[in-house]
């Protein structure tokens, strides 16, 4: 019997594509067909899932549709910062008669489609086609709650300085200014917003959704999601970063030869020794932002590696992303300054990485949670305060140094949380080396993430055979 055949639909932004493409390695390894839909310039993000599935992953490849708020050539949010999000899911909604053209001339046509939460739009393509679609959450189970909360109750939520969500487990409350900044750009009436607000709630219809998280983690919110949305199938798969494609030898051994000076610094430095400082790829820090880190950083006397995010010509000259001047020859020998790009996971996994100060973005927090590593968080925007309530406050395996877009920390204060925090022995570090146990558990064949990523399987085939 053909294997069931499935279109997998991601959305193209860091945070979003790469979690989605580990889920896919893993149907692609249990005997699905798969078909990824991409534009040009996102493809080569698919190069290690091609290379480990040359047969049994394929690729739609389809222009870029224009949009009048996206420069032409752009084709991922990167590029545009988070305030292009609005724009982009209205662009991709633009595919849509192609994948049905493509669909109907196809020999055997996919019996499901899996896309990123923020095409929900794709529920409308799924019907017209009359097979069903799956959410993909790479995101927490948290933030999809305050979402339909919020795209259901915009008028009682617009104009609160304080949101309750008291129905939630623990009565969750944030301030306006830290709701994902997707429903905070919202505009009433706007048509690219209204169109985003629909697509956003029809991941809440669609046949099931699937989570890039764990019980051990999000038990509680996943349980109430349950409990709410009934008519939803909910499979909770993750972390997918354990289970993604480049979890091996050639990769890894890469990555060492291109960073040989990195790791033998940090082959020399002490257990849990270093921090590792990072923002992701879209934050960029202002000047009195990098001007107050770098002096908590030196003030800690802590061994650091700082990833620095480059800014335009035009950034750098407003004073973004500059170090300060002198401050590398100062800690030289402590600490390493990196203006390119990194292998995160590598670094995080190394025995001397002891803590990670960062944004606190959805993908970076699963990899220093598999890493079992100390976070110290500096929440920003989208879903960051979200993540940092579920960190801090809820699993106590992270401290918090500062919050918000605009806030610059106080350097001796700074100071005191990166030293205490990394000092040898504290509840975060012991309660983070215990959730990565239950995460590797999670994932392992008896594990409850291993167990519902087959019965999503299950029930995929079980759709094929009805086809």
């Amino acid at each position: 019997m053909a294997k069931p055949h499935v279109l997998i639909f991601p959305y193209p932004a860091q945070g979003h594509i790469l979690a989605l493409l580990d889920l896919t390695h893993q149907l692609a390894l249990r005997g699905l067909s798969i078909t990824v839909v991409v534009t040009p310039k996102n493809l080569s993000l698919l190069h290690p899932l091609l290379r480990a599935h040359p047969v049994a992953v394929q690729t739609l490849i389809l222009p870029f549709p224009s949009h009048p708020k996206i420069p032409p050539g752009v084709e991922n949010v990167r590029e545009l910062g988070i305030a292009g999000n609005y724009a982009m899911i209205n662009a991709l909604s633009k595919l849509q008669d192609p994948v049905i053209q493509w669909f109907k001339s196809h020999p055997s046509p996919p019996v499901a489609i899996i896309s990123d939460f923020f095409l929900g739009w794709t529920l409308k393509l799924s019907l017209h086609l009359g097979i069903p679609r799956i959410a993909f959450y790479s995101v927490s189970a948290l933030l999809a709650l305050m979402f339909n909360f919020c795209w259901q109750n915009m008028q009682a939520v617009r104009g609160q300085r304080v949101i309750e969500f008291s129905d939630f487990p623990g009565t969750p409350s944030f301030k306006e200014e830290h709701l994902p900044s997707i429903v905070r750009n919202y505009r009433e009436s706007d048509p690219d917003c209204e169109f985003v607000r629909e697509s956003l709630l029809d991941n809440i219809v669609s046949w099931g959704c699937i989570f890039n998280s764990f019980r051990a983690l999000e038990g509680q919110y996943l349980d109430y999601l349950r409990s709410t949305l009934k008519r939803l199938r909910v499979f909770v798969v993750g972390p997918l970063s354990l289970m993604g494609p480049d979890n091996g030898g050639d990769q890894a051994n890469q990555y060492l030869e291109q960073h040989s000076d990195l790791f033998k610094w940090l082959d020399g430095c002490p257990d849990g020794s270093v921090l590792y400082v990072c923002f992701g790829s879209q934050i960029l820090l202002k000047r009195e932002q990098m001007e107050a880190l770098a002096s908590g950083l030196e003030r800690s006397e802590t061994r650091f590696i700082w990833v620095v995010k480059s800014g335009t010509p035009q950034q750098v000259e407003e004073g973004y992303g500059v170090v300060p001047d002198g401050f590398e020859d100062r800690v030289s020998g402590r600490g390493l300054v990196i203006r390119s790009w990194v292998p995160q996971v590598a670094i995080l996994n190394h025995r001397a990485s002891g803590g990670f100060l960062c944004h606190c973005g959805w993908n970076s927090v699963a990899e220093a949670i598999v890493a079992g590593v100390m976070i110290m968080v500096w929440p920003m925007e989208a879903d960051h305060f979200v993540n940092a309530k579920l960190l801090v406050d809820d699993k106590g395996v992270a401290v918090r140094v500062c919050e918000g877009a605009d806030s610059v920390p106080h350097p001796e204060e700074l100071s005191r949380i990166i030293s205490k925090s990394m000092g040898a022995d504290n509840g975060e570090k012991g309660r983070a080396k215990a959730l990565r146990d239950e995460a590797f558990r999670s994932v392992s064949q008896e594990g409850e993430s291993w167990t519902e990523l087959d019965e999503f399987v299950e029930a995929i085939t079980q759709l094929g055979e009805q086809h």
